[in-house]
């Protein structure tokens, strides 16, 4: 007997070269390392050049994360992008990277800001199993330094740009053992409260002033939200399928503010050498952050074959959520 399961089979990223430490922001933004790190955590960001775009960033993600799984782009089925900066207005960034990979992929994107990449797989999920297709590439993607206002150190140094890319693949697994059928996507979901639209946002937008305006943030609302709803959807998804926290390996969480999943581990008691921490490298990037550390974690033989991992975001909307897997596939 044998049942569809949803694997992650691959993963891989890409930051752009221009790395920034926050010595360099301090030349010119009235700031210090020692006041950065103190608050976030964040030692370094890459930004990208003049001629790169997010599309740039997205696709050399996506062709590690397809090498990886040991495949090829005409493999893919549907293509998934998360980014709050895409390339142009319209068409979609994911129909762009869909031209660079040269396939003929399902392409669109969605826009959840940092909570992209936990939207965007989701819905990979839900299309794979409604049966459009057997393999997809969901990105997360974004150059954040596009929309930051250098005037306003709060939110300046928080940001970088970068990408992450993943794999699904729908395949059949052996349901004979018990064991068997605990593989893959385990327990997704994501929430929406427009109460909070402005405690994070751009000040900008087509319909409402024809650019696309600054990053605005309300940094104390925010991290009270995100620590109380990035662990309750950690829970909630964890009961679903009937897992506590012990049985977490690792947990990979949007890389936001190091004090952020300082306090996230601590609220679900889970031990903090259990928590994937690569913020202090790229900074905050946003939808790219989650696929950016498990790719690190991965490289650094951290995350490995039949590991239980729970990731989570949350970004402006707001939106929010979380996601259970167990890597890789059967042996």
């Amino acid at each position: 007997m044998s049942k569809d399961k949803i694997l992650l089979t691959g993963v891989g990223s890409y930051l752009p070269k221009n790395k920034t430490s926050n010595h360099d922001l301090a030349k010119y933004i009235d700031t210090s390392d020692e006041w950065i790190t103190k608050r976030t955590g964040i030692k370094f960001r890459h930004f990208v050049a003049n001629n790169e775009y997010t599309s740039d960033l997205g696709t050399n993600a996506a062709k590690l994360a397809i090498l990886n799984a040991g495949l090829k782009p005409i493999d893919i089925d549907i293509i998934i992008v998360a980014t709050t900066t895409p390339d142009n207005t319209f068409p979609s960034t994911a129909s762009k990277i869909q031209k660079n990979l040269g396939c003929s992929a399902i392409s669109f994107d969605v826009q959840a800001v940092c909570a992209g990449f936990i939207y965007g797989m989701t819905v990979g999920i839900s299309m794979l199993k409604d049966g459009h297709g057997k393999k997809c590439l969901v990105i997360g993607a974004d150059s954040m330094s596009k929309i930051l206002d250098w005037n306003d150190r709060s939110t300046a140094v928080l940001f970088g740009d970068g990408a992450g890319a993943i794999i699904l693949e729908k395949e059949k697994v052996k349901t004979k053992f018990c064991e068997n059928d605990d593989w893959g996507i385990l327990a997704s979901k994501i929430y929406t409260n427009g109460n909070f639209y402005d405690i994070l946002n751009t000040d900008g937008g087509v319909s409402k002033s024809k650019s696309i305006g600054f990053l605005r943030m309300n940094g104390k609302e925010v991290f009270r939200h995100a620590v109380e709803k990035l662990s309750s959807s950690l829970l909630i998804c964890l009961e679903e399928c009937n897992k506590d926290i012990s049985q977490v390996d690792w947990l990979i969480p949007h890389q936001a503010n190091q004090r952020i999943l300082d306090a996230v581990s601590n609220k679900v008691k889970l031990n903090p050498n259990k928590v994937i921490s690569t913020i202090a490298d790229h900074g905050n990037t946003s939808a790219a952050s989650i696929p950016l550390a498990l790719d690190v974690a991965t490289k650094r033989g951290k995350v490995k074959n039949g590991n239980v991992l729970a990731l989570q975001a949350i970004g402006g909307g707001l939106s929010w959520g979380s996601l259970i897997l167990k890597v890789g596939k059967p042996i």
